[in-house]
């Protein structure tokens, strides 16, 4: 077998594997009685990621540069990038739910790769003189692998609002910032102090509004109290969540805020070695491509949820809903302009 012939057939292979992973994740989160299908799903998107790296191997010693020089192989790229985030994600947040988003995902790019893309853009080309440069490597995987762990991030956001079925909670958060934290509620006084407590916004706490008393009468012992409000005299919009999906949802909150904290500084990183690429094949660092402006949107807009959470203190549906909007930012920025019209970034693409 001939590295042609082991890039197609690795190519296939990684697609089956990672749809029966997708009904693997899919089925354990029907049946989350069943243990060993967690395992088998980490299983499979382990095998997935090793075929990709294999493949890519492969092609580049076929082809004698690195293999991110054309969409199919950026695709691949960027499926083994997605691959391995969710190893980390998974391993961290010991959550099956993470591949119940990525899994399918990594399937469809690589389906669209493998049987979409026609066999002319499938193949090995020589480079055009301006990818002739050591900075391939450097800027485009760099890039690739910054998309990747966004792209998890986004999806653990977006799976964050189907949890939490868009209800404004309040969680323990991840966020170190101000408010970064949820204080149930409790206050720390002295007993007979005269407190006045505001009402939480009930869709501040899960649907229940919280209060403090005071008693005790014994004036030098700090104690926390807390008083639920009566059920009759709070009128809730939404059906409290349950303590399983709060935990859930707060793994989820936590987990999304990392993987985007892993993605961001990577972005900013490809987006610094492209302008010194760019200087020193075209003259200048920055040329307001289609490309360049949709990276700089992309790293604005995760600029700002960084921002938010951790100067802010957001946490919950505001900043999962800003994660959510820059899935959509990436995939115009990876491939959007690409579709839309031509720039410095179109060879071997579409255009």
């Amino acid at each position: 077998m001939n590295l042609v012939e082991l890039q197609n057939w690795l190519d296939n292979a990684s697609f089956a594997v990672l749809f029966l992973t997708m009904l693997v994740y899919w089925g354990g989160a029907a049946f989350p009685n069943l243990p060993a299908i967690a395992a088998v799903g980490t299983a499979g998107m382990a095998i997935a990621n090793l075929c990709i790296a294999t493949l890519l191997g492969a092609r580049w010693i076929e082809a004698g540069y690195f293999p991110l020089s054309n969409l199919y192989e950026s695709l691949f790229f960027l499926v083994w990038g997605i691959t391995a985030v969710h190893l980390f994600a998974e391993n961290t947040s010991r959550s099956r739910l993470v591949g119940v988003v990525t899994a399918p995902v990594a399937m469809g790019i690589t389906a669209f790769a493998a049987l979409t893309l026609p066999s002319e853009m499938q193949s090995a080309e020589p480079l055009v003189p301006a990818l002739k440069s050591n900075w391939l490597m450097m800027h485009v995987s760099v890039m690739m692998l910054s998309y990747a762990a966004l792209m998890v991030g986004a999806l653990l956001a977006i799976a964050f609002l189907i949890v939490t079925r868009g209800q404004n909670i309040q969680l323990q958060g991840s966020s170190v910032g101000t408010g970064g934290y949820r204080s149930n509620g409790y206050r720390l006084h002295k007993a007979g102090e005269l407190i006045t407590q505001p009402a939480t916004p009930v869709g501040d706490n899960n649907g229940f509004a919280r209060f403090e008393s005071n008693n005790n009468g014994n004036g030098n012992t700090a104690v926390m109290n807390l008083v639920a409000a009566e059920s009759s005299s709070v009128a809730t919009a939404n059906e409290p969540l349950s303590p399983q999906r709060l935990s859930l949802a707060e793994t989820l909150d936590n987990i999304s805020y990392r993987v985007i904290g892993l993605g961001f500084p990577l972005l900013t990183i490809g987006i610094i070695a492209g302008a010194v690429w760019a200087n020193e094949a075209w003259g200048s660092y920055w040329s307001w491509d289609p490309k360049e402006t949709w990276a700089l949107i992309t790293w604005l807009v995760f600029a700002a949820y960084l921002h938010a959470r951790i100067t802010r203190g957001w946490q919950g549906r505001r900043p999962a809903i800003l994660a959510a909007s820059g899935f959509v930012v990436v995939w115009i920025c990876y491939l959007g302009v690409n579709l839309l019209g031509k720039g410095l970034h179109s060879y071997g693409w579409f255009f």
